[in-house]
């Protein structure tokens, strides 16, 4: 979302680290890599200790690990020398897991957010890990179990070089990589939050516009926000009907900044054309809902809109799409092209 003083001067980069992050650069800028230390297995929780702190406006480059276990990998067919050590070592030494099922990487305590306040989350970059990616269904799982009530994973060779996956021949997917994670901690009354369904402090959105470029707002509802990532997709359809994506490990560069200036309920996002809110709720029709008043409060408050005209505006203007419909609370966005608005208009 661009809103009023959106881009911040950035300043100088410092940076304390808990868990003693590589420097890569003289800028600052901090590498946080998953360890059996620096990982959430399965939650989001207000009262997880923080492996990493920074302060408003520094940028962390994360690298992420695929969801999944080296055991499934190979049996999928994936040589054994392709499985990165760090999965192995966290498969085998983290014993502490939440009730869901992504590697997290985080949480991070960034200095001075409050709750109340809004993380603004700048997405600078987003690299391949690796070459491959799987996708993979099980019984009683996606949104049609009962059509496939057995399990089966496939490994997808990924081209860097030429941005494709080799799903099969004559079947190039173009990629689009993004992390399907991306979340504060919740509410401490919500306890060790399962990673799977998205809710007010992002998570598990499964948005593919949500890429390099982009810029996630979220509520903060913790101390420090407590902010992890995971679940990379190197790309993914609208819906996620069979449960995944084109799982990856991915290494994401983001850049923090505490918004005192905006409060909001649910997260929302900018990309370089379009400006978007969300909504999540385990019936799709409230899910809808949910994103179609975030727009309408985002042209009222923003765009100093009436509500009336904002209802208007929404209907011949913005589009809603279906971003999961698998992970319990299914997802909704809506997005309104900024080309529409004239320089004039508030930003």
């Amino acid at each position: 979302m661009t809103y009023k003083n959106s881009f911040l001067s950035l300043g100088l980069l410092l940076f304390v680290c808990v868990s003693n992050p590589k420097q890569t650069n003289a800028q600052g800028t901090s590498t946080l890599k998953p360890t059996p230390k620096t990982v959430a297995w399965g939650y989001y929780d207000a009262k997880a200790a923080p492996v990493l702190r920074v302060k408003s406006g520094d940028a962390v480059e994360i690298e992420t690990l695929i969801t999944s276990t080296p055991k499934r990998l190979e049996d999928a067919g994936l040589p054994p020398d392709q499985v990165e050590q760090s999965l192995r070592d966290i498969t085998t030494q983290v014993t502490d897991k939440g009730p869901g099922g992504h590697i997290l990487t985080g949480p991070i305590y960034i200095e001075d957010a409050q709750p109340g306040d809004v993380l603004e989350v700048r997405i600078q970059k987003i690299q391949l890990a690796i070459p491959y990616a799987y996708n993979a269904f099980g019984p009683g799982r996606g949104y049609l179990p009962d059509d496939f009530p057995y399990a089966k994973m496939k490994i997808i060779p990924l081209d860097e070089k030429r941005m494709v996956a080799h799903f099969a021949p004559g079947i190039d997917i173009p990629l689009h990589p993004f992390f399907g994670s991306m979340g504060n901690a919740p509410p401490e009354g919500a306890g060790r939050f399962n990673s799977a369904p998205p809710w007010i402090m992002g998570g598990n959105m499964d948005n593919k516009d949500l890429v390099a470029g982009t810029t996630l707002y979220l509520p903060v509802h913790a101390p420090g926000a407590l902010f992890e990532v995971g679940d990379g997709h190197a790309g993914q359809g609208d819906g996620e009907v069979d449960i995944t994506a084109l799982e990856t490990s991915l290494i994401g560069t983001f850049q923090f900044i505490v918004r005192k200036d905006m409060h909001l309920k649910w997260p929302r996002a900018e990309t370089p054309t379009h400006y978007m809110t969300m909504g999540f709720n385990d019936d799709l029709n409230a899910s809808t809902t949910l994103a179609v008043r975030e727009m309408i409060d985002f042209l009222m408050t923003e765009k100093h809109l009436s509500r009336d005209d904002a209802y208007m505006l929404s209907s011949v203007s913005a589009d809603l799409h279906i971003t999961e419909l698998v992970d319990g609370n299914k997802g909704v966005h809506m997005s309104i092209p900024k080309g529409i608005f004239s320089a004039a208009s508030p930003k």
